[in-house]
């Protein structure tokens, strides 16, 4: 690996199947690795679908107390010192949920309210234990902008859906699949983990080819585009696999540690 003086300086580190397995805490290899890393001085920014509510107690079990999150997928940037959101890149989900709605008239769909919690048409397969959760019609979750908006369609397949949102356009918005079964979420249009990244390289004044990221699903396929060095876990699908520079051990193996020891003891 070609990295401007030796070591990567901003890292990026997905979370639900990278840092740990869902539901299971992160192991004592993969804490202690993150925490050398940030002992040597480099940005280790948590970089994850989740909300700032479900990002907070991950930032608190690595130790971090300082520094940067991205949430989200890269729509809300979190300062870790605070806790609380420095910048929100939301849009209006009406129009998403209308010609969602069109082509998918099931559809149970999901917005999250910064630091507040969930307002949902229905209940999902997801987890909100954390914070706020709201039944609302279609009107209501409309009403309010967001910075992330969730989908999922019950009665469908993972197959069928994809087929069918080839004719979804919406100009302000962006969407990425789920890897497990018909679920997807909207964003505002041209936001990602790689773009969010990009933004914050530049903030912290990061050369290009110091940058590391690792993760494991489709939504993290533009932050692996946009690292120096990408690196996805073994286990991702096909389409991620085929991004990355390397490809690491299973979560359950450590494969971040496995990653991060060649520089950071």
């Amino acid at each position: 690996m070609a990295l401007v003086g030796g070591a990567p300086k901003l890292i990026a580190l997905d979370v639900d199947g990278t840092l740990l397995s869902t539901g299971v805490g992160i192991s004592a290899r993969v804490g202690a690795a993150v925490k050398a890393a940030v002992s040597a001085g480099a940005h280790v920014v948590v970089t994850t679908g989740r909300t700032v509510l479900t990002t907070r107690p991950v930032l608190r079990e690595l130790g971090l107390s300082e520094g940067h999150a991205l949430c989200s997928n890269g729509a809300v940037h979190v300062d870790v010192a605070r806790g609380e959101p420095v910048a929100i890149q939301s849009f209006d989900p009406g129009p998403a949920v209308l010609a969602l709605r069109a082509l998918f008239p099931e559809m149970v769909f999901a917005a999250e309210q910064v630091g507040v919690g969930i307002w949902a048409t229905g209940h999902g397969p997801g987890e909100y234990s954390i914070g706020d959760f709201r039944l609302v019609d279609h009107r209501m979750l409309s009403s309010l902008p967001t910075p992330r908006l969730n989908g999922w369609w019950p009665a469908g397949s993972a197959e069928e859906m994809l087929r069918l949102l080839e004719t979804f356009d919406v100009p302000d918005a962006s969407w990425v699949h789920g890897e497990y079964g018909p679920w997807l979420t909207v964003s505002r249009r041209g936001v990602s983990k790689g773009w969010a990244l990009e933004q914050l390289r530049l903030l912290l004044g990061v050369e290009p080819e110091s940058t590391l990221a690792i993760g494991d699903g489709f939504n993290d396929r533009e932050m692996l585009r946009w690292a120096a060095h990408s690196v996805a876990m073994a286990g991702s699908p096909e389409d991620v696999l085929a991004l990355a520079d390397e490809v690491t051990g299973h979560v359950s193996e450590d494969g971040v540690a496995t990653v991060l020891e060649r520089w950071f003891a």
